[in-house]
């Protein structure tokens, strides 16, 4: 009944911007955390950036000053947005979010269907 949707992958040159976003719609108790992962061919998903209910936010060392985790609460949407963008970034980028279980102290995890990013030099 949660599904989340992704928009905004696309082909760049390195050194360009892009920005990511995911909207959740459906039935949303309370978010408690919102990020983006990314898989690169031959690769395991990493975490690329989180936020949290609070506001606070983490980011994997290689993508510190350069990406940003943004969310708009009233939209249930979160936004990454990706500057400095080089071949290294090139990945399929998955929106996650942390939806709260009413009546519960327990989350459920949603995925989004993920947008390619693809980073020309």
């Amino acid at each position: 009944q949660v599904q989340l949707v992704e928009s905004g992958g696309g082909l760049v040159q390195a050194g360009g911007s892009l920005r990511l976003s995911c909207a959740a719609s459906g039935s949303i108790f309370s978010i408690n955390a919102m990020g983006w992962y990314r898989q690169a061919p031959g690769k395991q998903r990493e975490l690329v950036a989180r936020i949290t209910s609070g506001g606070s936010t983490d980011y994997a060392d290689s993508v510190k000053g350069r990406f940003t985790i943004s969310r708009d609460n009233a939209k249930n949407t979160v936004y990454l947005q990706m500057n400095s963008l080089n071949s290294e970034d090139t990945a399929v980028y998955y929106c996650n979010v942390a939806i709260g279980v009413r009546g519960t102290s327990w989350h459920r995890d949603y995925w989004g269907q993920g947008t390619q990013v693809t980073v020309s030099s």
